[in-house]
């Protein structure tokens, strides 16, 4: 995991004894937003030290301590235990849920040409109009297998500012709920929300600066399980 935290601002009503809510940059929303594309099972994985409630946790410890005996030659349990991300690390590069890509062997993927898509013409050429990625394939014009090999050349990548990644825009700040609703922050929005709550001293509001960590990542995510306070829970 990376060391690289994120932070976030909270406004706390010290009277009610809750936090109203939070202003927070990219990185933070990022991070939040995040969290709706991890697996089912590294969610369990993270969440097994805080004693997660429910039953698959014991699904989940079952296939752990499975003998590999009875796993399928053709396959893993890490497949299952510790699924890749669907979204890139390199997209969140601030803070990451989970540690274990180090651990990654690369077992199941070579460097080499082996993975580069091949495609072929018939040995006449044709004029090119025809190609398959089948050399079995025949060409429609003169029946001959296709058997000569067309090399695919990629269009050039197109270059993405470094600091762009993530998901959201920086160039706002953003709201975030106690019950993680988040949406672009303004200050008629901040009043808004002073006047839903029904806050009548001022004098009564507390702002705190909270940092994003590990530990408070899985404490976030078991809260957003259980809770619809989950910044109170967890900071407050």
């Amino acid at each position: 995991m990376s060391n690289s935290k994120v932070s976030m601002k909270l406004l706390i009503d010290t009277q009610g004894k809750r936090v109203l809510f939070a202003e927070a940059g990219k990185d933070c929303v990022d991070f939040l937003f995040h969290i709706l594309s991890l697996p089912v099972a590294t969610v369990i994985s993270l969440l097994k030290a805080q004693e997660m409630e429910g039953s698959l946790p014991n699904l989940y410890q079952s296939l752990e301590n499975l003998n590999d005996t009875y796993i399928l030659p053709h396959q893993k349990k890490d497949t299952y235990l510790k699924p890749m991300l669907p979204v890139s690390s390199s997209s969140f590069p601030l803070l990451a849920l989970t540690d274990d890509g180090d651990d990654y062997d690369g077992d199941d993927c070579d460097d080499g040409d082996e993975f580069q898509k091949k495609f072929y013409r018939c040995a006449n050429g044709c004029n090119f109009k025809y190609i398959s990625d089948d050399p079995r394939a025949a060409c429609p014009s003169c029946r001959q297998l296709f058997t000569k090999t067309v090399t695919y050349v990629a269009p050039p990548a197109v270059k993405v500012a470094a600091e762009v990644g993530g998901l959201v825009k920086g160039v706002v700040t953003y709201m975030v709920m106690d019950d993680l609703t988040i949406k672009p922050m303004s200050t008629i929005s901040s009043i808004t929300m002073l006047n839903k709550f029904n806050i009548k001293e001022v004098g009564a509001l507390e702002e705190k600066v909270v940092t994003l960590g590990m530990d408070e990542a899985v404490k976030l995510l078991k809260a957003s399980l259980q809770s619809k306070k989950v910044l109170t829970d967890v900071f407050f």
